[in-house]
């Protein structure tokens, strides 16, 4: 192992620049040539690569985004394009490849894993729908994000005495939305993993009213249904003013928290010392504050579950 790539795949996640800097550094620091691959898998089949060293990365660990950029390649689904890309990496000299992002992205690792050469996946999604790590970078950003809006939006709802919407991201996870809700106090929170009840919610809302609140927050995340519909059948049944705020793209930018930047960093430097133990087609997580490893077809197996300890909480503390 003389020489290893990098590169950032799939959604943006704030901490990617802090993953990239760990890797990079760790690479020079063990004697390794190190490269950055732009957009992800389809600069690889393009050949968009850079030499990178120490100042390739400095002053970026506070950076949202990703300074290799990112895109989805539907070109490296093909075999054409697979080869593309494998030919690449050989024309490059490139030993080994750590790949930062969320599912679409290992499965790209692992083709390539499959075929001969040495990637390890590094696991960079705000959605956190990987079911084998605790954490996934960016998780714990988007989270704050959300929370500082919560705060804003009962600033002007309790104002106009409303009940207020919030559409966060996870179309197949509701962690975003669950975290989020019990940190910002969130009067409901409705995931795709549990079933809700609409009169579950206008009841509490409605009970809210009569005790005098002046504000309610309800935290929906993307996979469950239209957050105008719902609001406008909210409103219906308990005639309270209710308005919606999507959060959308909002959730993957800013400075990424210092728990993110300390993640990325410890992941991105397990990435690098397990190329260099000779180690190919694994990805790392974090369980109970531990850095972990394991094959990614093991990986895959392992169902992301929600936390209905944290559910029944949410559920306790908004009486």
């Amino acid at each position: 192992m003389k020489k290893i790539g990098v590169l950032t795949s799939g959604g943006d996640a704030p901490g990617m620049n802090a993953a990239i800097r760990s890797v990079t550094r760790t690479a020079i620091f063990r004697n390794l040539k190190v490269v950055g691959i732009k957009r992800g898998y389809q600069g690889l089949i393009e050949g968009d690569i850079e030499n990178m060293n120490l100042s390739s990365v400095g002053d970026i660990i506070h950076r949202g985004g990703t300074i290799l950029r990112s895109a989805r390649s539907k070109e490296f689904m093909t075999e054409k394009g697979f080869q593309k890309a494998l030919d690449v990496l050989k024309i490059f000299g490139i030993d080994g490849l750590i790949v930062i992002g969320g599912d679409g992205s290992f499965k790209g690792a692992k083709k390539l894993s499959e075929n001969g050469f040495a990637t390890i996946g590094v696991p960079g999604t705000i959605d956190n729908d990987l079911g084998y790590t605790d954490y996934t970078i960016g998780f714990d950003t988007a989270v704050n994000t959300v929370v500082n809006a919560i705060g804003n939006l009962r600033d002007t709802s309790s104002s106009h005495g409303r009940a207020n919407i919030v559409e966060v991201m996870g179309r197949h996870c509701g962690d975003i939305a669950l975290f989020a809700g019990l940190a910002g106090g969130a009067e409901n929170i409705i995931i795709p993993e549990i079933d809700f009840e609409m009169d579950e919610i206008c009841k509490k809302l409605i009970s809210g009213r009569n005790r005098g609140k002046l504000h309610s927050i309800i935290i929906v995340a993307e996979g469950v249904g239209k957050p105008y519909d719902i609001a406008a059948e909210i409103q219906k049944r308990t005639d309270i003013e209710t308005r919606v705020t999507i959060m959308g793209h909002l959730q993957r930018g800013g400075t990424p928290t210092a728990q993110d930047r300390i993640l990325a960093s410890r992941l991105g430097a397990k990435g690098v010392e397990l190329l260099l133990e000779g180690e190919r087609g694994k990805v790392v997580g974090i369980k109970e504050n531990r850095i972990v490893d394991l094959d990614i077809d093991e990986a895959f197996k392992v169902d992301k579950e929600i936390d209905r300890g944290i559910y029944e909480l949410t559920k306790i503390l908004s009486i």
